[in-house]
């Protein structure tokens, strides 16, 4: 599906997510050196916990209302939240305000997520949605490419003036959303949406999600979710710990009397950089290389290059060595992101999409509570057994994966004869 023949909303997105996560690039791969070095390691573990129990609220809240009030409207809430708490990020009183703004930011995403995938969903075609998940996400790590190379200078020096641009862009896109973009939900979804206390809400919420969780399929797709994203997310945590206390700093190669030397923070910045310069040049073409693939094969591979990438960091303090590293981390989290959007959007009833999108946020909200917790364990355990552990999670995630597609229903490979489930 050709850019230029996507609709007005699709376009509008795809721009605006774009901006916004050029600044995003530029703060959230530090937060956890940051609030290590303001309040300890053990502490920076804790709180980046919360943010992750907080979400898993959140998305329930976002899918439920996206299906009841609509998509544009549930995205304008969570553009709008994460502006404001992106000022008062800016204001920067104190690590514990700042980490109380960032947990705002992660609730307004959380709100905003599970509105926006179900847009997509409802706008493209099963075939092409691969396709536009891949576009989408080779855009939104287009800032990964210089974000943490220039945020490694600006988030310690710039901090303020970074955050009030991170401000300024999501409020804009807030208001293109207002203006440009229309509502893209199914008439028959549209329910009398009674006035509800958000207690009540949330009680309804809550139980609308264990009978998606009775699902058997749902259910172990999601835990499988689980435990490759304790692995995907290490490259924010664990990594980040690790390159700071054990990578040092060293020249990357010389010409003559010039030489580029990095310090351990402009290391990581540069394998951040890395990370997402590939997904930029990459996520596409692997898609379409792998698009004849089923989804169970392409989520087993992710899963293993994932682990088994992480567990080789472990052995190495070269920059080049972690740049090679890097792209294999990298080829697994490509693979994984559009083929788990894409299964989820041909599993869910149309009638509830909104609540499986937000449902399915699950495995990213509970794989961010664990995956801090390697952080605590990095006072007592060397290195190599917590990439142990973390390659050990996601090779459990692939073993849960191939259950899933084992006791997949008939009537979901039915709609998808042409791959080999």
């Amino acid at each position: 599906m050709k850019w230029l023949s996507w609709d007005i909303n699709l376009k509008t997105r795809l721009i605006g997510e774009t901006l916004f996560n050029m600044l995003f690039w530029m703060y959230f791969p530090f937060l956890t050196i940051y609030f290590s070095d303001e309040l300890g390691v053990v502490e920076a573990g804790i709180m980046m916990t919360a943010p992750s129990i907080i979400s898993i609220f959140g998305g329930m809240i976002g899918g439920y209302v996206t299906d009841q009030f609509g998509r544009r409207k549930i995205m304008l809430v969570g553009a709008f939240m994460q502006a404001a708490f992106f000022a008062l990020f800016a204001l920067s009183f104190s690590p514990w305000f700042d980490y109380v703004a960032f947990i705002g930011i992660s609730l307004g995403k959380s709100f905003y997520r599970p509105a926006s995938t179900a847009m997509v969903a409802d706008l493209v075609p099963d075939e092409e949605r691969r396709s536009v998940f891949a576009t989408f996400a080779s855009a939104n790590n287009l800032g990964a490419v210089l974000g943490p190379i220039i945020g490694a200078v600006l988030f310690f020096q710039y901090r303020s003036e970074l955050l009030w641009a991170c401000t300024v862009v999501t409020l804009l896109y807030s208001i293109a959303i207002l203006y440009i973009i229309r509502e893209t939900m199914p008439e028959h979804e549209e329910e009398d949406a009674e006035s509800k206390t958000l207690l009540l809400l949330v009680k309804q919420q809550f139980v609308n999600y264990c009978e998606i969780l009775k699902d058997r399929v749902f259910f172990f797709y999601i835990l499988g979710g689980i435990f490759i994203t304790v692995s995907i997310m290490q490259l924010d945590l664990y990594l980040a710990i690790y390159v700071r206390n054990f990578v040092p700093a060293q020249e990357l190669f010389s010409i003559g009397e010039w030489s580029v030397a990095l310090s351990s923070e402009e290391v990581f910045g540069w394998m951040i950089g890395l990370n997402g310069l590939l997904f930029v040049l990459c996520v596409i073409p692997v898609t379409k290389m792998l698009d004849s693939w089923s989804d169970r094969n392409s989520l087993i591979l992710s899963a293993c290059l994932s682990g088994i990438g992480m567990f080789l960091v472990g052995f190495t303090t070269s920059a080049w060595l972690l740049f090679g590293i890097t792209v294999i981390l990298t080829i697994g989290e490509i693979i994984h992101g559009p083929v788990v959007q894409n299964f989820v959007s041909k599993y869910a009833p149309k009638h509830a999409r909104g609540q499986y999108m937000g449902a399915s946020d699950l495995q990213y909200s509970l794989g961010r509570l664990i995956a801090p917790f390697t952080v605590i364990l990095s006072v007592s355990l060397s290195p190599v057994l917590i990439f142990g552990f973390i390659m050990v999670c996601a090779l459990i995630s692939a073993i849960i994966y191939v259950f899933v597609f084992k006791i997949l229903p008939e009537n979901y490979t039915a709609n998808n004869k042409n791959r080999d489930f």
